[in-house]
């Protein structure tokens, strides 16, 4: 059974003088309209909010994590409860990284292999091994729509031996996969990686494209690297990947990074910062980010941005979230998380009718003005 049967990819309008480009793509639980900000539900779910509030944010998709999954609440569990949809009662697309990153994340509580990482859990200290095998095995019994290929992702800054070193491993473990990968159901995305060095990347992005995915990611970016690195890793990589399939950067989120991003021809976009910069008292506007316990919102009863129309600005003022939030009332973080992941896939939608509309140049180039103000 292929592919086919369950996705597709349709891109319906793209940008006269730029990349960007505006699609539908077609999975299991639903047709995503892209360019689209998915917001990250770690632990299977999204940080102070419920599934009804998501939704309200006009949420398309959602993510959740393999390695946390797999240590908390466990694959069996999830798997016997029906799957992810089933076991959040979401009746959208999920999609689930591989839990690559975590994993390298822990570079004291790690070893790489060949075959595979064995690793701790920082929490209790026990012991696991996980290998492309596996991290399949793990992906197919959560369910999610679109599953990630297992990789090593290079730190920033690396070396460029460490960064081969990384790629090569890569690839080897993208072959199997591929080739433990069996259910068509779920759209495996190979992940493009190569550090910060041009022919590397360019190298992976090459040899990802090889294989008839449903997708492809590109990865190893927002891991504390200067923004133009990062924007031309995104410029350089993006148009070395298939056409016709959607494109995901994986961990990037802020309203500028969308907007570069899509006009490089990226599709997908996560992030924990919308909810992570809520919890911190971080709000986004189209005139840059602000921080709500700043003493001149003390009196200020207008919303967060009087251009969006989320529910936290519609019913709330900056004075009323920022008292919520000197009280540390979780109230002001769930009103915050509201606002920002509405923001960033508002933001999204209307990137995509302007490249409908034949607007997406100038359309962007003005809000780029705002947010850097």
């Amino acid at each position: 059974m292929p592919y086919s049967d369950f996705f597709n990819f349709e891109i319906i309008k793209s940008s006269n003088n730029t990349q960007a480009r505006a699609g539908l793509f077609k999975t299991p639980h639903g047709t995503i309209e892209t360019p689209i900000f998915m917001p990250v539900g770690t632990n299977s779910a999204v940080k102070m909010l419920t599934n009804e509030q998501i939704l309200n944010t006009g949420a398309q998709i959602i993510l959740a994590n393999s390695y946390h999954m797999y240590l908390r609440a466990g694959c069996n569990l999830i798997k016997t409860a029906g799957g992810l949809h089933k076991w959040m009662n979401f009746s959208k697309p999920i999609l689930t990284d591989s839990g690559g990153f975590q994993i390298f994340s822990l570079s004291k509580l790690r070893k790489i292999t060949p075959d595979g990482v064995y690793f701790q859990d920082p929490k209790n200290g026990s012991k696991h091994f996980i290998s492309p095998e596996i991290s399949m095995q793990i992906q197919e019994d959560l369910g999610a729509d679109i599953i990630m290929a297992f990789d090593e992702c290079a730190p920033y800054p690396c070396g460029y031996e460490q960064a081969r070193k990384a790629l090569d491993t890569t690839k080897s473990w993208l072959e199997r996969c591929f080739e433990a990968h069996k259910n068509y159901s779920q759209a495996l995305f190979p992940i493009v990686q190569g550090a910060f060095f041009d022919d590397l990347r360019k190298e992976s992005a090459n040899f990802v494209s090889k294989f008839d995915a449903v997708g492809y990611a590109i990865g190893g970016v927002s891991v504390g690297e200067p923004t133009d690195i990062k924007n031309h890793i995104t410029e350089i990589t993006t148009p070395l990947l298939p056409f016709n399939k959607p494109r995901y950067l994986m961990g990037v989120g802020t309203p500028v990074d969308l907007i570069n991003g899509i006009k490089f021809g990226v599709d997908m976009f996560d992030c924990v910062l919308p909810t992570r910069n809520a919890r911190h008292g971080t709000f986004f506007t189209y005139k840059g980010n602000k921080i709500i316990k700043n003493k001149q919102f003390e009196y200020d009863f207008t919303p967060l941005d009087e251009n969006c129309n989320c529910y936290t600005c519609k019913n709330h003022t900056k004075a009323y979230i920022r008292h919520l939030y000197k009280t540390q009332e979780a109230t002001a973080a769930t009103l915050l998380s509201i606002h920002n992941i509405h923001f960033l896939i508002n933001l999204a939608k209307d990137l995509r009718k302007s490249i409908i509309d034949n607007s997406f140049e100038q359309y962007s180039n003005e809000l780029l003005k705002g947010f850097l103000s």
